[in-house]
């Protein structure tokens, strides 16, 4: 492929007719999933307080079962199945919870909503989750819970982790909101540890229409904690007359029958979803992995990738740059790829303890420095590839790439002549300012 690149005035690779809804939209509704919100609205219950009939109840059996956990409770959204997790764990106001340094904010803000602190941990270089010798370091008198995040839909090393966990006497908490079907030596994410959360919001891999949560745990003390956090504290267990009655501080983090059932009918398409997600998903790498300064997301012997988000990492000394810095590589890369169609992004433009609302925490991001190089190093491409039908615009990005290679010395140029600033830097400009 030798025409000339899109932002050098050629032709774009990925035009708007080849991205169909068909192709590329997500969630995919079908019938299935329109019957069953019909008929929640024909015959309700709408919410779920369906004494153990409705399809709140019916989900979250159904989840318990697919992950393999004795309890599931559904809730409102997955910031919230975080932080009834939190609750339901009681763990004292002021105690550290171990947190990775790179993950999405909603992660870290259910630890401070409980009054707790978030103690930040650098990530593995390689699968971009929490590191197991970095959480050991960070452990003090004072930490209580580790935070697990599926990055991306990989498990992270939760043998590592559980051992950690196990040690210092720890609670282990997954936020498996990326990473819905994955396993991690036979297990399904959401399983592992003592209580574990997921989200169901609409991009997710097993979503449901708008917002919701999951809870899972084999505790029953923990399951019935987190649903007496789930509505003002009233005991609302099947069977029980409603006496209004709140015996804990706790909001409303419900979840809609409606939402419950488009997940449910999502549930039962999952595996089948993820297995042809992961056939189109490997043959797009495996393409993007023969070009020199891509590195592909790896997947370590034990675990399976749900592919929520495909992070491409980019070398510009691999690639025939040494005297290219990578951010700059990095950037120009963007902004060919983009030019041809293709959408990929930063995912993360400062690790969270470099956000704003850190600030007061005193946290330095210079101690983050794996975090620092993944933001600077990579994009991702995000949610074209979690339709299964979506091969063909996938071999439409590679044809995208292997153009942008074929000119790279050209691209590269570009860059070499344009202003540069690392993400963060942008960031703490902006909270001088404020």
């Amino acid at each position: 492929m030798t025409d000339r690149p899109a932002m050098f005035g050629g032709r774009k690779t990925v035009r708007r007719a080849a991205t169909t809804r068909a192709r590329i939209g997500w969630p995919v509704v079908t019938d299935e999933e329109r019957d069953a919100v019909a008929d929640v609205l024909t015959r309700g219950p709408y919410t779920s307080n369906d004494a153990g009939r409705g399809a709140v109840s019916a989900l979250e059996a159904d989840w318990a079962r697919y992950v393999g956990t004795e309890h599931c409770a559904a809730v409102a959204n997955g910031t919230a199945a975080l932080e009834l997790s939190l609750a339901a764990l009681d763990i004292e106001r002021g105690a550290e919870v171990l947190v990775p340094a790179l993950t999405f904010v909603g992660t870290a803000v259910p630890v401070v909503q409980r009054g707790l602190v978030p103690v930040f941990v650098d990530v593995d270089p390689v699968d971009y989750t929490i590191d197991p010798v970095a959480a050991e370091a960070a452990v003090t008198p004072r930490t209580r819970a580790i935070i697990a995040v599926h990055l991306h839909g990989l498990p992270c090393d939760m043998t590592a982790l559980r051992a950690l966990a196990d040690r210092h006497g720890l609670y282990l908490l997954e936020d498996a909101a990326q990473a819905q079907g994955a396993r991690h030596e036979g297990r399904r994410a959401g399983s592992m540890g003592d209580i574990n959360a997921t989200s169901l919001n609409v991009v997710k891999n097993l979503p449901t229409c708008g917002e919701g949560g999951l809870v899972t745990t084999d505790r029953e003390d923990l399951y019935e904690r987190v649903v007496l956090h789930r509505q003002f504290g009233e005991d609302l267990r099947a069977g029980a007359e409603r006496d209004y009655l709140s015996r804990v501080m706790a909001g409303n983090e419900k979840l809609s029958a409606v939402q419950a059932a488009f997940t449910s009918c999502q549930l039962r398409r999952l595996d089948a979803d993820s297995e042809r997600r992961d056939r189109v998903v490997r043959g797009f790498l495996a393409r993007l992995a023969e070009l020199p300064g891509v590195t592909v997301p790896r997947v370590p012997e034990g675990r399976t990738h749900a592919w929520h988000i495909l992070r491409l990492r980019f070398d510009p000394v691999a690639a025939g740059f040494p005297d290219v810095a990578p951010g700059v590589f990095r950037e120009t890369l963007r902004q060919a790829l983009r030019a041809e169609g293709v959408p990929v992004q930063p995912y993360q433009v400062v690790p969270l303890p470099g956000q704003p609302l850190f600030a007061s925490y005193g946290y330095r991001v210079e101690d983050f420095p794996v975090s620092l190089g993944v933001i600077e190093e990579t994009l991702t491409l995000q949610r074209w590839h979690l339709n299964p039908a979506s091969g063909p615009v996938l071999d439409l990005c590679a044809d995208a790439f292997e153009k942008v290679w074929t000119h790279l010395d050209d691209v590269v140029e570009v860059g070499r002549n344009t202003p540069y600033l690392p993400p963060w830097h942008k960031v703490a400009a902006l909270k001088e300012a404020a």
